[in-house]
């Protein structure tokens, strides 16, 4: 989110990872990102921003599959290995390894002290836990 609000733009990677959390990790109605990424976006098109929220949200015309739900972690180890994407829009994390920088509440408490990223002081702890989260949507959309 923070490099959207920086330059206008985010990857399109990026944008389905931050729609899925949206509405599958907060159950968000998609009308809410969609708007925001319609005013932040300097690539803007209506057909293909408001296409792109419905399919994360498995609603309108070809959506992905309600049980789908991206992993922010996963995705985050897979597409930004090194964590130079991460270093570069959230610096205060940037002196943890490559592998904690995708997970930071995971590491020990003595490490975070090393770093200097205590998380719940120097960085926010998660707001929700996405096994649960995912949990929650998988049995809402069953429905």
């Amino acid at each position: 989110m923070r490099q959207i609000r920086q330059t206008g733009y985010m990857h399109n990677r990026l944008r389905m990872i931050a729609a899925s959390f949206l509405v599958k990790d907060l159950l968000c109605d998609w009308r809410m990102g969609e708007r925001y990424f319609a005013d932040a976006l300097i690539d803007y098109d209506l057909a293909s921003n408001n296409g792109g929220w419905q399919w994360a949200a498995s609603t309108g015309c070809d959506a992905q599959p309600w049980f789908r739900v991206f992993n922010p972690v996963t995705q985050s180890r897979r597409f930004d290995p090194d964590g130079a994407f991460i270093r570069r829009y959230v610096p205060e994390l940037a002196a943890l390894d490559d592998d904690a920088i995708h997970a930071p509440w995971t590491v020990p408490p003595a490490v975070q002290q090393a770093s200097g990223v205590v998380i719940g002081r120097d960085y926010p702890a998660p707001i929700v836990d996405h096994a649960r989260s995912r949990a929650q949507a998988l049995a809402l959309f069953g429905r």
